[in-house]
């Protein structure tokens, strides 16, 4: 098999000059600065320190940026993968997650080099709606501790464990940390409207801008908050110790099924992300060559102590409107933030959980699309299910149950229509009808005719029963009209050679017209038409008429043998 290898940065170099790289140099300086707070936020909320949330978007940045298969994608980590770590972090720890996250990476490797980017598009978009909206529900909760300053040793993932928990320490609640956050989290739910009035604020990042003013004012007013330095004693100003993680052979098999989650929604959120920033740059992204840049991040930042990233929708859309237009933007991000690191490390232990939390808070308010709740009435009864079931399954249990449910959901309300719209129906024969050459003596008919329309699958195959009812006669021929038959699976060809067999039982001739490219090729190939002769293949049912006529004969001189 042939390795497509083609990043999108092969395609900017060529025609790259210094505007070009005069914007992509803005547009990295601000998305780089937007990066650092959300990925310490995501950091913390997933259980893990705002150290290897930062290293993530540095390592991942890069690489889905230098390899990935869209000019403007920026990878990190995000809000998608909160519930996901956490989870992993709290069950099997961190090493396990490093762990985790590079088995993910090798999935997401074979699946680019398979050439299976366009398989995520067989994703219902009910599916994607309900596990984002569930997961926003999950990461909201998830900062509740921080936000409220709960007296709470560990958070547990699981979600009746954790409202339990939550309500257990309710009598906890810190006020000034209550105070803070409740603070920040209006400031940044209305900053949009004040950067219209204040013009500094339209410089900064929202995320920024909340977590400089939280700082100081945590810091100005001396509040008893709980700080990053204080839970992780700092960020340390140098760069993380590369290596493998310290990992047993044995752990790996209790890992894939937590790498298979990463993945999928690793998958998913990336190319959703770029699909997204094709329509803002009027580009085409390339699937594969995503997902192998995907696989490339998530193997190699576990390395530099980092963990799950995808590309990051919010983060991507700034780059496009802040002037980014090449992968350059990307890169210029992750090298901005490793800047960061190395000059301003040690103002991070500063920084107050309470605003990180509010952060968070509304990443999560932003990422769930509500208004599909309040227009479910619009859409059918199937829809309302998948959607509702996979939202709720992910809330209350697992997200890896939740697509698999909703996946199963959606495929059989698609076999159950696809069913539907398939149809057998008899064909009047009208003129036949008054021709004594096709009647019985008790005027019924010698010949039955019936027209397929649709698919014949699996799911619908048990409609070829209708031609062997015995209240249907006893035709010595019957005919197929297959031109409205536009799909045939090997289920329906064994229903059909099933109904040849019983009409050859009861000395009936069966012929078939109108054959499509799909079933005729299949029919051909599997020995159906060679068993029932070339001769009762016809091209049209005028033909297949004309056919039955000059059978009709010699069935009666057999029968007049006996």
């Amino acid at each position: 098999m042939r390795i497509h290898f083609h990043p999108k940065l092969l395609d900017c170099l060529p025609t790259y000059n210094r505007m070009q790289f005069g914007k992509d140099l803005a547009s990295g300086i601000t998305v780089g600065v937007l990066a650092l707070p959300l990925a310490m936020a995501f950091a913390i909320a997933s259980g893990c320190s705002p150290t290897a949330g930062i290293w993530t978007a540095i390592v991942a940045g890069l690489l889905t940026s230098a390899f990935g298969g869209s000019r403007v994608q920026i990878g990190g980590p995000t809000g998608a993968f909160i519930p996901i770590v956490y989870g992993i972090v709290a069950t099997h720890g961190f090493v396990n997650l490093l762990g985790a996250t590079m088995l993910a990476g090798a999935f997401l490797l074979a699946m680019g080099i398979a050439r299976m980017g366009q398989l995520i598009r067989f994703i219902p978009v009910t599916v994607v709606i309900g596990f984002t909206n569930g997961i926003a529900v999950v990461i909201f909760m998830a900062q509740i501790k921080d936000f409220f300053g709960l007296q709470i040793d560990s958070l547990p993932a699981e979600f009746f464990a954790r409202i339990k928990t939550l309500a257990g320490a309710a009598h906890t609640v810190d006020l000034p940390t209550l105070g803070l956050a409740l603070g920040c989290l209006i400031f940044l739910l209305s900053y949009n409207r004040l950067a219209q009035r204040i013009a500094l604020l339209r410089r900064a990042p929202g995320p920024l801008a909340v977590l400089v003013a939280g700082t100081a004012i945590a810091w100005l007013l001396e509040l008893p908050v709980e700080t990053i330095g204080s839970r992780f004693h700092g960020i340390p100003q140098e760069l993380p110790k590369f290596g493998l993680p310290a990992l047993s052979i044995h752990d790996f098999g209790k890992l894939i099924s937590p790498a298979i989650t990463i993945a999928l929604l690793g998958a998913i959120e990336s190319l959703l992300s770029a699909r997204v920033a094709d329509t803002q740059i009027d580009d085409r992204h390339d699937p594969n060559q995503e997902l192998i840049a995907q696989g490339m991040a998530n193997l190699a930042a576990p390395l530099f102590g980092g963990f799950a990233a995808t590309g990051a929708i919010a983060r991507t859309t700034t780059n496009v409107r802040t002037g980014g237009r090449t992968p350059i933007a990307g890169i210029l991000h992750a090298l901005v933030l490793l800047a960061i690191v190395l000059i301003a490390a040690p103002l991070a232990a500063y920084v107050p959980l309470a605003t990180l939390s509010a952060i968070v808070m509304v990443v999560a308010i932003n990422m769930g699309e509500w208004h599909e709740f309040r227009e479910l009435r619009r859409y059918t009864v199937n829809y309302r299910i998948i959607l509702l079931a996979t939202f709720l399954v992910t809330v209350l249990f697992d997200l890896t149950i939740a697509v698999e449910l909703g996946m199963v959901l959606a495929s059989l309300f698609f076999i159950y229509r696809m069913s539907e719209l398939t149809r057998i129906e008899r064909l009047a024969l009208d003129d036949e009808a008054n021709d004594p050459h096709f009647l019985y003596p008790d005027g019924t008919m010698r010949v039955a005719a019936w027209e397929l329309f649709g698919s014949l699958f699996f799911g619908a195959v048990n409609k070829l029963e209708e031609l062997l009812d015995p209240h249907a006669g006893h035709p010595e021929v019957v005919i197929l009209d297959m031109h409205r038959l536009v799909q045939l699976d090997t289920t329906g060809l064994e229903g059909l050679e099933n109904l040849r067999d019983k009409l050859e039982k009861r000395g009936c001739t069966l012929i078939v017209c109108g054959l499509n490219s799909q079933p005729g090729s299949l029919l051909q190939r599997s020995g159906f038409i060679e068993h029932i002769g070339t001769a009762n293949t016809l091209p049209d049912i005028d033909a297949a008429l004309g056919r039955a006529r000059d059978l009709l004969p010699q069935l009666i001189g057999e029968q007049d043998d006996y």
